[in-house]
């Protein structure tokens, strides 16, 4: 460890554990991206977290929290100091008749979902995978496919955060409603999440089949029937094809009825797949043989001729099996909007440009499958705060369509179309009115027009991120090359990008960062937050002239070790 971090942390009081090492290599999900952080921390309490920031403000480190680092982004990057709160997942309190539930940031969704079976409880809507954590999944925006359900966010009535002066803050829609707002979806750059308060539903079971159709159905049922005959639905795309898989899930009583073992999910199909994948990134022009081959053997060759069918626990048959390392790009639009999407973009793939009105040329470019087609609706689905993060991108006035255009990664193989492939797929989600997924792999095309998407609720955004991190002590270059941040200020500890470099694994890049220039800290300036006089974090004056708007919510620094803080 740095001796001049190593002299910063002996000021600290020694109660508090600070857990960190320092050769952790860290990846996303996807391994698309690597990064080995100065330090690798693992707090288990809110006490540890709160030494963790006090300890890096001093220090002048940005500080990155990460999960299962599910985006494929270079988002959870960082050469500086990383927090992972993988063992900070306890269950803290649970009411089976009110289904309100609190629990530590860390937990994973699956231990979620798992922990609340236990007791007869459910979480109502999940998104396609459960190994994310749930601050990790709502601070992104994470979503399932139903237009009775929206964000997962949706479930959640307040948050507490330890923010970047060390204050450990409650929010909701009644207590500092516009920081809730903003942590509600926060891109991390807010503060660190630490314990959310969650509103479950009653345990149930779904069942759900799923079965190969003609696109031609998809489209003319797409306003009558295709979205509403089920709580829970979902489209798989195959667009040389031109073909779809639909998937719906309805609650049920019925017994339990585990899926037959599926083609690609079985060992043979699963690796005829990915090397069929691999032999495509030399040949694309096989990839519509690969899709009709694989999706025949998965789905059925004509539509109609195979149904699969299952009765799961919901927190077990709303996931899917993602298969490979992938780029996703996903983006939101008025659902309304659905039919042209799909019927340009079906026109571009397959060379129809005067369809496709796409300035972009498709010819030489193969595709993967399947594109992923869900739903959700924020504006009429259940809300337990009636709260909208500012950032949300699903529309607020009807229900929402996400477009996916997934592209796998045969073996950290990059595919050869992907850079055309996603400049025409934004460039028609614009055209439409989208937004994208905010942990996804959108393009810096698209960054540029970020601002004009959201307008007043950026700005409200941005100076709520500014007020609570005014040394942009949560800040990366993501964040700089995505948001319309500003030039950094002279106390800026902001971590700029260095450099990107082959790791040697496929086409996976190790990225480098460049800390902020070190200051000398002045002791002096800084003012003890504390009735006591017991080594503790600090809070500067910086920071307390920027919390002025927090000061009528509630606030507590390490109560249980050093005193009580007064707020007020």
């Amino acid at each position: 460890m740095d001796p001049k971090v190593s002299a910063e942390l002996a000021k600290l009081d020694a109660r508090v554990p600070f857990r960190a090492s320092t050769s952790h290599l860290h990846h996303t999900w996807a391994k698309t991206f690597y990064s080995r952080p100065e330090l690798y921390i693992q707090p288990e309490s809110v006490e540890e977290i709160q030494k963790a920031v006090t300890l890096a403000r001093r220090c002048r480190r940005r500080l990155v929290v990460v999960g299962c680092g599910h985006s494929p982004s270079d988002l959870t990057c960082t050469s500086s100091w990383m927090i992972n709160l993988d063992k900070f997942n306890r269950i803290l309190s649970a009411n089976q008749e009110t289904g309100v539930v609190t629990f530590e940031s860390g937990i994973s969704l699956h231990d979620l979902g798992v922990e609340l079976g236990k007791i007869g409880l459910s979480p109502p809507n999940l998104g396609s995978i459960d190994n994310q954590s749930v601050a990790g999944a709502i601070s992104t925006g994470t979503h399932g496919s139903s237009l009775k359900h929206g964000l997962l966010s949706q479930s959640i009535s307040s948050l507490s955060l330890v923010l970047a002066n060390g204050h450990l803050v409650r929010c909701s829609a009644t207590s500092n409603p516009s920081l809730f707002r903003a942590a509600l979806l926060s891109l991390g750059a807010i503060g660190i999440i630490t314990e959310i308060t969650f509103t479950a539903v009653p345990d149930f079971n779904l069942a759900w089949e799923q079965s190969l159709h003609p696109l031609t159905e998809v489209l003319e049922t797409w306003d009558t029937t295709l979205w509403t005959s089920a709580e829970y639905s979902r489209v798989w795309w195959l667009p040389y094809m031109k073909r779809a898989v639909i998937w719906r899930a309805k609650q049920s009583n019925g017994s339990l009825s585990p899926p037959k073992k599926s083609y690609y999910g079985g060992k043979l199909g699963f690796h005829t797949y990915h090397n069929l994948l691999f032999l495509s990134h030399y040949i694309p022009r096989l990839l519509p043989w690969v899709e009709w081959f694989v999706f025949g053997m998965q789905y059925g060759f004509k539509p109609g001729k195979a149904t699969s069918m299952a009765v799961q626990p919901a927190r077990e048959g709303l996931l899917m099996d993602c298969l490979y390392s992938q780029f996703v790009n996903e983006w939101a639009l008025p659902l309304d909007k659905g039919p042209e999407a799909l019927t340009r973009l079906s026109a571009w793939i397959n060379g129809d440009h005067t369809i496709a009105q796409i300035p972009v040329p498709s010819k030489g470019i193969w595709v993967h499958c399947p594109i992923e087609v869900r739903v959700s609706d924020t504006t009429t689905s259940r809300n337990a705060s009636g709260t909208r993060p500012f950032l949300d991108p699903t529309c607020a006035q009807g229900p929402t369509l996400y477009l996916n255009a997934t592209l796998y990664r045969p073996y950290g193989r990059d595919p050869p179309c992907r850079l055309r492939y996603y400049e025409a797929f934004e460039w028609l989600m614009r055209d439409l009115g989208g937004r994208p997924h905010w942990a996804k792999n959108f393009t810096e095309d698209s960054s540029k027009e970020i601002p004009q998407m959201y307008g007043d609720d950026m700005k409200e955004w941005l100076k709520i991120r500014k007020d609570s991190d005014p040394d942009e002590m949560f800040v990366g270059e993501w964040h700089r090359r995505n948001l319309p941040l500003g030039q950094p200020g002279e106390s800026s500890i902001a971590e700029r990008e260095k450099e990107r470099k082959p790791l040697g694994q496929g086409d996976a890049i190790e990225w480098v960062g460049q800390r902020a220039v070190p200051q000398q800290v002045k002791e002096s300036q800084e003012i003890d937050a504390f009735q006591g006089s017991s080594p503790s974090p600090p809070m500067t004056a910086t920071s307390e002239e920027s919390f002025d708007y927090l000061a009528k919510g509630e606030a507590s620094m390490l109560m249980s070790r050093v005193g009580e803080y007064d707020a007020s």
